[in-house]
């Protein structure tokens, strides 16, 4: 065992000392992580605390029933539970709605004979990722809009509706909106993670699947899905580990006092009780349940896709 462990170390040596390059270039993304990720886990204190700001976070005293009693509190809201089945609901409707389609998009794009074409429309379907939820918002009101916008002039000028549609107040429209618009926003991103894993499919499986006579939907199930099986399978795994993240940037963005009981969720409540109301503690003892879900969520997920002969993540 020494001498293995001797023999590791001088490996190592040699492997730093021959890319120590690389090393230095890695130190940046280091601290990066460092700093905004692990150092700020320190204010997890917060919810175990009665946080007093002249007294700090350490001084200040810890909360009732030894530590746990905003956990207590947040659990015995009525509302707590309502923005979580919210939460849950929205994120159902995003993977079994928005999940798939990027894979489908993958393999139709595989399909296509001309690289102009593909790239072409393989740029347009990634260019939304770059466009802040911000802008995003400002777009789906304006084409929502019951003054001139584009949805409203087409029902009153084509299909002979006598008043416009307030979309944008209407509690049934609102869940639909979001995962739509979602759908809009990020399908191109997940589309080219796909067309990467198709790229290194062995061009000999389609060659023999050709002797053989197969047709492109044989094809493309047989062989491009099966390929990339373990992608979908690792990607699907980390959004479930995000299915208590409902998208707070969007949600802020598209929600109003009209639609709180369809599309408020975990993060916009956090952020009300946090950031609004000054409720640091309670903020942060939900936020700090929400991430135990989210972590208990992708360790099981990914124990059972290995429990059945798959790659997990772990």
């Amino acid at each position: 065992m020494l001498k293995n462990r001797k023999f590791m170390k001088k490996e190592t040596k040699k492997l730093i000392k021959k890319y120590y390059v690389l090393y230095i270039l890695l130190i940046p993304v280091l601290l990066f992580y460092l700093l905004f990720c692990y150092v700020p886990m320190y204010g997890i204190l917060l919810a175990f605390k009665d946080f007093d700001v002249f007294k700090g976070i350490i001084n200040s005293p810890w909360a009732d029933h030894n530590g746990f009693g905003f956990f207590i509190q947040f659990l015995k809201d009525e509302y707590f539970w309502k923005v979580t089945r919210n939460t849950l609901i929205i994120s159902f409707y995003k993977i079994a709605f928005g999940f798939p389609i990027p894979i489908i998009l993958a393999l139709l794009m595989n399909e296509m004979i001309s690289m102009k074409f593909k790239r072409s429309i393989q740029t347009v379907l990634y260019l939304p990722r770059f466009i802040s939820w911000v802008i995003v918002g400002g777009l789906v009101f304006s084409i929502l809009s019951p003054n001139g916008g584009l949805v409203n002039s087409i029902l009153m000028n084509w299909f002979n509706y006598e008043e416009p549609i307030y979309f944008m107040i209407n509690k049934d429209f609102a869940r639909f909106i979001v995962v739509s618009s979602d759908i809009w926003k990020n399908a191109g991103w997940g589309t080219i993670i796909y067309m990467a894993a198709l790229s290194g499919v062995n061009p000999e499986l389609y060659e023999a699947a050709d002797i053989d006579g197969a047709g492109r939907l044989v094809k493309m199930w047989h062989i491009s899905l099966a390929s990339i099986r373990p992608t979908i399978i690792m990607l699907f795994i980390l959004s479930l580990s995000g299915i208590l993240n409902a998208g707070f940037d969007q949600i802020f963005v598209l929600y109003n006092n009209m639609l709180y009981d369809k599309i408020d969720i975990i993060d916009t409540y956090v952020y009300r009780q946090g950031i609004v109301s000054g409720k640091y503690s309670y903020a942060t003892a939900v936020g700090l349940f929400k991430s135990l879900i989210g972590l208990g969520l992708i360790i099981g997920a990914d124990k059972y896709f290995k429990s059945i002969g798959e790659r997990g993540i772990i």
